[in-house]
């Protein structure tokens, strides 16, 4: 098992980092397991250069931070947990099209996902992490009081069903999932507040009238695209990312069309 020294090299004040030094195709001994969720809970989001790693590496490294999750849209056949990522010139869709955070549709989204690329572009196909934490703090005293305490139905439907046309057949549970989360939940680790809405699943805020909560969505959804929460990453082969999904949101661009953009994302939970 690997304890080799690695460093944490910060890309903005309010998120990312990149680590270096690090191999994640070979096993890591809890120093090294515990000091990588340290930078993670400071940083939100990790960024490793030069990696080479088949299924089973990244699905052994996911599994060493936590209990793997299944996609609603299913997961690569012989390899649960893990979803294939792939946009090439024959694509009319793309996953990550919209800020969001993966799965909030879902009754427990998964805590953490990591993304290996393996074939990028030239140029484009990056992806913007944004810092949920930074943004609730910086609302109004009084905005923040009122969002505290609301709730936010999320639904599976307008991603899964309207963009990406997948059918009730090959849904994981045969339903697009569909849950209520709070707007402002507390981080179960870090202890602190953030917003939980988000374009791609965020159906309406319960309890108010359809136009109160379609404007208030849209205030919440410009305020947390602002370039003063976010971080931007630009892919290379063999990169990886690795973000709390609690507490972040991100956005692929899809700038590179006819070109290739493909791997493989492993998402878990934290018990």
């Amino acid at each position: 098992m690997t304890s080799k020294s690695f460093s944490i090299e910060p890309l903005t004040p309010a998120i990312g980092a990149e680590v270096r030094g690090l191999d994640l195709a070979r096993p890591l001994d809890p120093d090294t397991v515990a000091r990588l969720r340290a930078a993670w809970t400071q940083h939100l989001v990790l960024f490793f250069r030069d990696q080479d790693l088949d299924m089973a590496a990244l699905s052994a490294f996911a599994t060493r931070l936590g209990r793997l999750h299944i996609h609603p849209q299913g997961d690569v056949p012989g390899h649960p947990g893990l979803l294939q990522v792939r946009t090439d010139a024959n694509s009319k869709t793309y996953a990550g099209h919209r800020w969001h955070t993966d799965v909030s549709c879902d009754a427990e989204p998964p805590a953490g996902s990591v993304l290996y690329l393996d074939e990028v572009p030239a140029s484009g196909g990056d992806t913007l992490f944004a810092n949920m934490y930074a943004a609730y703090e910086a609302l109004s005293p009084p905005l923040r009081g009122f969002l505290d305490g609301l709730k936010a139905r999320h639904s599976g439907v307008r991603s899964y069903r309207d963009y990406f046309g997948t059918p009730l057949t090959k849904m994981r549970d045969g339903v697009y999932p569909e849950a209520t989360h709070p707007v402002v939940p507390t981080h179960p680790e870090s202890g602190r507040k953030l917003l939980f809405v988000n374009e791609t699943f965020t159906h309406h805020i319960e309890d108010l009238e359809p136009a109160e909560s379609r404007a208030l969505l849209e205030l919440l959804y410009r305020h947390i695209a602002e370039p003063r929460f976010q971080c931007r990453f630009r892919w290379r082969p063999n990169s990886v990312a690795m973000w709390d999904n609690r507490c972040t949101q991100h956005l692929a661009m899809w700038d590179y069309h006819p070109q290739t953009r493909g791997g493989y994302r492993a998402t878990f939970y934290v018990d």
